[in-house]
């Protein structure tokens, strides 16, 4: 028995020139008609970046969880928090930290030196902008206080938004 010969595909013919310039309509010149043909790219994604706290349970929907914390939270494990990075060089130097202690009244000078700090970690920075953009990152930290922390600040930073302002106490 015989095996009959393999059926070779036909591959249809590239387009010449004149046949992109008659189904484009008028390009420029042969050298930068690429870019009208090529469909537009889809506008960036707005980075997805939550807070919470080390000590809640890890979910689903967490996605790329980083603790921002420059020591480690006591009583967790490393199994129990269940990172995918241990970002220490975004956290606030010891200095700006042990300064701040959590006061309220020193707030907004803790944000603004901590921005500063955050100046010099452009690549860090950029790299948790890019993974923010393609997927949901979760900042954790062991604070107590949700809105006045060094997360709330490095949220700001990831999505170029403006500080949130602390409200005054009532008169």
């Amino acid at each position: 028995m015989k095996r009959a010969p393999p059926v070779k595909s036909r591959r249809p013919r590239a387009k010449t020139q004149r046949a992109v310039t008659e189904t484009a309509g008028e390009l420029s010149s042969p050298a930068c008609y690429l870019h009208e043909l090529e469909a537009e790219a889809p506008a960036p994604a707005r980075p997805d970046v939550q807070i919470k706290r080390i000590y809640e349970r890890a979910e689903a929907g967490d996605g790329y969880r980083a603790l921002i914390d420059r020591l480690w939270p006591r009583g967790v494990t490393r199994r129990r928090a269940a990172l995918d990075a241990w970002l220490v060089e975004l956290a606030p130097s010891d200095a700006l930290r042990s300064w701040f202690r959590h006061d309220p009244r020193h707030w907004r000078e803790f944000a603004r030196r901590y921005r500063a700090e955050l100046g010099a970690q452009h690549e860090g920075l950029e790299a948790l902008r890019h993974r923010a953009e393609r997927m949901r990152v979760t900042l954790l930290t062991a604070t107590r206080e949700p809105r006045i922390n060094h997360a709330v600040v490095l949220r700001a930073v990831l999505l170029k938004s403006a500080l949130p302002r602390r409200r005054a106490a009532p008169p």
